[in-house]
């Protein structure tokens, strides 16, 4: 029993964080603004999304969501509004755009270099083990005779 209360606990813990006097009346916008509070991160804990965090900067960040929803504002304009403010570094998932091209595409082409650097390496050591010719020549084989005799 104690185990179902604790994977309960577990279970409701990132819901707890939303405080009820943060929610909003209208079942829709809350729903908004529960999406965008996910796709946002808690400056305080890094790792967290500001729906999830219980810090008092999350806190602030999910009423300015709410708020920008109340105002009349879209999904993109809220998000736009609080990256402004705050930096990209507010996205938990980073745009695709500038300087982030390199960023992106930096993990894929360092597995293609380690890839290609791999098999230049497998290929070159399966050149290199190669036997050239297994036959003895004539001289080899009087020496070994000569070897075996004694």
């Amino acid at each position: 029993m104690k185990r179902l209360v604790f994977i309960l606990m577990l279970l409701a813990a990132p819901l707890m964080a939303v405080e009820p006097d943060e929610i909003l009346d209208d079942p829709v916008l809350e729903t908004r603004a529960r999406e965008i509070s996910k796709g946002l991160r808690c400056l305080v804990c890094q790792n967290e999304s500001i729906d999830e965090s219980h810090a008092s900067l999350a806190r602030d960040l999910r009423i300015l969501v709410r708020e920008r929803l109340v105002a009349g504002d879209s999904d993109t304009q809220t998000v736009d509004f609080i990256v402004e403010r705050y930096g990209e570094y507010v996205l938990l998932q980073p745009r695709v755009t500038g300087a982030n091209w390199l960023l992106w595409g930096a993990g894929p082409l360092m597995l293609l270099i380690a890839g290609a650097t791999g098999l230049v390496y497998i290929r070159g050591r399966a050149r290199a083990v190669t036997p050239q010719d297994d036959r003895l020549s004539d001289d080899e084989a009087a020496r070994l005779a000569k070897i075996l005799e004694e």
